[in-house]
């Protein structure tokens, strides 16, 4: 064998390895969305079950947002502490407890603990799982392998809206009420899998280096492959950044030199939910039903949209590195102002069933396109390496916090005017392509390190 079939085996061996470590983190994606998308074929049952009121249902939807909020702003110091890889472990864990605690809850205020306890693993997972990613992949490959996260998260909700419909559509008759608490309990599958397959990754190497466990680090960077400088210019560009004679990782986080990529993180988190793109997945047979569409009407049109927005997110992977972060924003800027403005409009007019379903696949798909493929790229790229966790923390914690008070009043403002949410999310979107044309920088193939110094980080 000759030294270039050499090199390209060794290069092919890393991508598979590579890959493979991205698909197992990106399981805590996978659960990510299977978790909170499979409360929208529950509402019924819970508001029947407990008896709730609009805004109890409210809060019991939000109650995983409170758990996911806490658990995203919380993950980033352990993170930093004790590696990425364990992390992703206990997560695993919290999955496959809240999966079965709700299966079982026996009264409201126990269901409402555990669905926090699934929150604290959708926040953490959804800091962990990109920025791991983020940290094994080349820069060239970095995109793709990121949405890679994005991709099963909307995996994850389409798993829901199908698990929800065939529940209900083959096994309802046989398990009587008892079918919503098997729609919570099936996602104790997955998180067992995505637990056992965690002990076959690897540590992220940026870490490993911060840890100043060099030797590690080149072995990891050695099966995933580089940016193509070698490994000793890999590892310098690391140490650089963390530049630990100078910068301790417990330094304060909320300092002058960081608020650009702060500023960032804190306007793209919140975006991303004033949209409404999550009162949308989290009530959607809601409200097609108040459009007049039946049960199993309504699960099936929810299984539509889930179909819409996995494509969309898979067309948005293939180019991210090619188009770019801005130009996919942008573009799901503009679609998320047609899809809102005929939501609004067909709600305003009476609830037209057939407007309302194609302006919501239009919605999903400018989502799926642009802000859903893009934010976890874009939160794992912007801050340096030693304050990465605590950044991506950050802005992830933005995003819940910020779902959380749209799941929870979602139902009261749609009982009284259903088109006065979506109004609102339309002019949220308004200023979001404003802030896409003016300030959003691209960070398109550009190493970590690199954007670190475009962005004007010592």
């Amino acid at each position: 064998m000759n030294p270039t079939e050499t090199t390209n085996s060794n290069n092919t061996s890393s991508n598979l390895y590579l890959f493979g470590c991205t698909i197992v983190a990106a399981l805590g994606g996978l659960l990510f969305g299977f978790d909170t998308a499979v409360i929208a074929g529950t509402t019924g049952w819970l508001r029947s079950n407990f008896d709730l009121s609009n805004s109890q249902l409210g809060f019991t939807v939000a109650s995983a947002l409170i758990g996911t909020m806490l658990g995203a702003i919380v993950v980033g110091k352990p993170a930093d502490q004790y590696g990425r890889q364990i992390i992703l472990k206990i997560l695993a864990a919290f999955y496959f407890i809240s999966a079965i605690g709700c299966a079982f809850a026996g009264g409201w205020g126990a269901f409402l603990f555990f669905r926090f306890i699934g929150g604290l693993a959708v926040g953490g997972a959804s800091v962990m799982a990109p920025m791991y990613i983020a940290e094994i992949a080349p820069a060239k490959m970095r995109g793709r392998l990121v949405a890679v996260t994005q991709f099963n998260v909307v995996f994850g909700i389409l798993l829901a809206y199908l698990s929800n419909l065939c529940i209900s559509s083959f096994f309802g008759d046989i398990l009587g009420e008892a079918q919503y608490r098997w729609m919570f309990g099936v996602e104790a599958i997955p998180a067992a899998a995505f637990f056992g397959l965690l002990f076959f990754t690897v540590q992220s190497p940026r870490w490993l280096v911060a840890k100043k466990r060099e030797n590690e680090a080149r072995s990891v960077l050695e099966r995933c492959g580089t940016d193509g400088h070698g490994i000793d210019h890999e590892i310098r560009e690391i140490q650089e950044s963390l530049d630990l004679e100078h910068h301790n990782l417990r330094e304060p986080f909320l300092r002058r030199k960081y608020l650009r990529p702060i500023l960032l993180a804190i306007v793209i988190g919140a975006f991303n939910q004033l949209s409404g793109i999550n009162a949308v997945l989290y009530y959607t047979p809601d409200i097609f039903k108040m459009a007049g569409a039946g049960v199993e009407s309504a699960l099936m049109q929810s299984v539509i949209v889930g179909v819409v927005m996995l494509i969309t997110t898979m067309l948005a992977m293939a180019v991210i590195d090619k188009m770019g972060r801005r130009r996919l924003m942008l573009i799901g800027s503009l679609g998320y102002l047609v899809g809102l403005g005929g939501t609004a409009w067909a709600f305003y007019t009476g609830g037209n069933g057939q407007l309302l379903l194609v302006s919501l696949l239009i919605f999903v798909a400018a989502h799926g396109f642009g802000q859903g493929a893009v934010i976890w790229v874009f939160l794992s790229e912007i801050f340096p390496n030693r304050i990465r966790a605590r950044g991506q923390a950050l802005g992830s914690f933005v995003l819940w916090t910020t779902n959380a008070v749209i799941s929870w009043t979602f139902p009261m403002i749609a009982a009284s005017a259903g088109w006065k949410a979506f109004a609102f999310y339309f002019c949220c979107m308004v200023a979001q392509l404003i802030w896409v044309l003016k300030i959003m920088p691209e960070t398109k193939g550009v190493s970590l390190e690199q954007i670190q110094k475009e962005l004007d980080i010592e």
